[in-house]
């Protein structure tokens, strides 16, 4: 069997640790962008479910549902 050289195996090991860390730093990276992406989404969507409540208030939709929700009880009674 050949032997190795221990430093050429080290400087080996040494590249291989530097390439895991920069993964693991892309990855984090990544991980914390994608977070923030979903964190501002939710945000949006819930300001759009305010905005939609809002409307069908001003809209009188509600009243509208109400209505239509008590005629309905008085044709199955």
């Amino acid at each position: 069997m050949a032997e190795t050289d221990p430093k050429s195996v080290q400087d080996l090991t040494n590249v291989v640790q530097t390439l895991l860390q920069q993964m693991q730093d892309k990855f984090q990276t990544m991980s914390d962008q994608i977070i923030g992406r979903i964190d501002e989404m939710s945000t949006r969507i819930d300001d759009l479910e305010k905005n939609i409540g809002d409307l069908m208030t001003q809209a009188g939709v509600e009243e509208i549902e109400a209505a239509t929700e008590k005629a309905k009880e008085g044709q199955v009674s």
